[in-house]
């Protein structure tokens, strides 16, 4: 029993000194923290001083401006791509978030770990693409062939109950991976919303069959074809896209957390591929809109989830086309400014 007796006090006495070297070190570490924290918030305040400084210039000679803001370029980037992020000021979470896992930290503290949600999230895009494409197809498909011309209601409101999945997966991820520092625009946290009631409010809404069933579901017809099309800029975006933000983010451009927007352009091959598709798939979602609009207020399906349906696609094409115009835009600007630094470098 004392050698019992003597074991058992040598453990509560390792146990002290474990816990004392563990006090002393989490203090320590929060002093060093909060030292690290200070300091970034100051280089990064510097950066954006300095960058301020530069527009506000007017006499600023036009090639040392091109280089001293690609250079400011590169240490946000440093400083948002390294271990330096998580000591970073966090953006603040959104009420998304806040409503499904409450007041939760979701900025990881090691980018490691941020770097495996981007890559979860881009796993997450990619089978959730073919799905897109391939779920309406079949139930077209079956349509034409199997059913008579006629949608059944419990496959076409199974998949909506999968969009509704879908962009509520969406959302979620966005709003973690936007918390750690991604570059994501609003915009499309906004259309996953306007999405997600969408499919909600489509749960509710009869799908009626004969007699003029073809009539009836001219509305679910088109808009299971729009959701063909948005499968395959969907791939497009997610194979293309991407690997001209890795050459971006080798370059230094973008950081390592930035992932593909909704209509992010690429190399000039793509913009010929892409723009077409992207602007003909805003403009179909429009119509498939309007459509829905028309059929309830011309009284040929009567309810309130029409309408409803109606406008939320209006609003998701319209967004679409002034993001996707934005875009073009902000890239036709800088390959003019890239136009000019070359021109004046030959010139040298």
């Amino acid at each position: 029993m004392e050698e019992v007796e003597e074991e058992v006090r040598k453990i509560v006495e390792q146990a002290k000194e474990l816990h004392d070297s563990a006090t002393s070190f989490v203090s320590s570490s929060s002093h060093e923290e909060l030292s690290l924290r200070n300091r970034s918030s100051s280089v990064d305040a510097s950066i954006t001083r300095l960058h301020s400084s530069l527009l506000s210039d007017k006499h600023l000679d036009p090639k040392l401006f091109d280089k001293l803001e690609e250079d400011l370029q590169r240490a946000r980037c440093m400083l948002a791509d390294g271990d330096t992020s998580s000591f970073l000021p966090s953006k603040p979470q959104g009420r998304f978030v806040r409503m499904f896992l409450g007041p939760v930290n979701v900025r990881a503290s090691r980018k490691d770990i941020q770097l495996k949600v981007k890559e979860e999230y881009n796993s997450y895009r990619d089978r959730t693409a073919l799905l897109f494409l391939v779920f309406p197809a079949i139930l077209l498909t079956l349509r034409s062939y199997a059913w008579g011309g006629c949608l059944p209601a419990f496959p076409v409101q199974l998949y909506e109950a999968w969009l509704l999945f879908l962009y509520a997966g969406l959302a979620m991820r966005e709003n973690i991976l936007r918390a750690n520092g991604s570059d994501i625009r609003s915009w499309w946290l906004y259309h996953h919303y306007c999405a997600m009631a969408m499919a909600l409010v489509s749960l509710t809404w009869e799908i009626k069959g004969q007699p003029n069933c073809v009539q009836k579901q001219k509305g679910v017809r088109l808009f299971l074809q729009w959701a063909m099309m948005q499968g395959v800029a969907m791939l497009l975006q997610n194979r293309y896209q991407r690997q001209r933000l890795y050459t971006r983010i080798a370059l230094g451009k973008a950081k390592r957390m930035d992932v593909v927007w909704g209509e992010t352009a690429g190399v000039d091959g793509q913009l010929w591929l892409l723009c077409p598709l992207l602007f003909t798939l805003q403009g179909f979602e429009a119509y498939v809109g309007l459509q829905l609009l028309r059929t309830a207020l011309t009284g040929v399906v009567a309810e309130w989830q029409v309408l409803i349906c109606g406008i939320l696609l209006v609003v998701m094409a319209v967004g679409n086309f002034i993001n996707t115009v934005e875009t073009l835009m902000v890239k036709s600007r800088f390959k003019a400014k890239m136009k000019r630094s070359k021109s004046r470098a030959e010139l040298d």
